[in-house]
């Protein structure tokens, strides 16, 4: 199985993608570091697609490359982590 990729890792586009999410989903400095925290223990993530549930976000992505953020309520798809 990849690892998640870091954030310099990522295509640009993808990064533009990510912090756009951050700003329209008001995401919060302590919500972002519990994932920064994670994504630091270069967790082992399914090729397909998935999301981690951080509890009042979710992270989905695809294979290594994380591809956006939900908000608590909205409905992921893949395999959870």
């Amino acid at each position: 199985m990849p690892h998640i990729a870091s954030w310099s890792g990522l295509p640009q586009a993808v990064r533009d993608h990510l912090a756009e999410r951050m700003r329209d989903r008001n995401i919060s400095v302590e919500d972002l570091n519990r994932l920064r925290l994670w994504i630091e223990t270069k967790p082992e993530v399914p090729d397909g697609r998935w999301y981690k549930d951080f509890g009042s976000l979710k992270l989905c992505g695809e294979g290594k490359l994380p591809k956006t953020f939900l908000l608590k309520g909205q409905a992921a798809t893949g395999d959870r982590l």
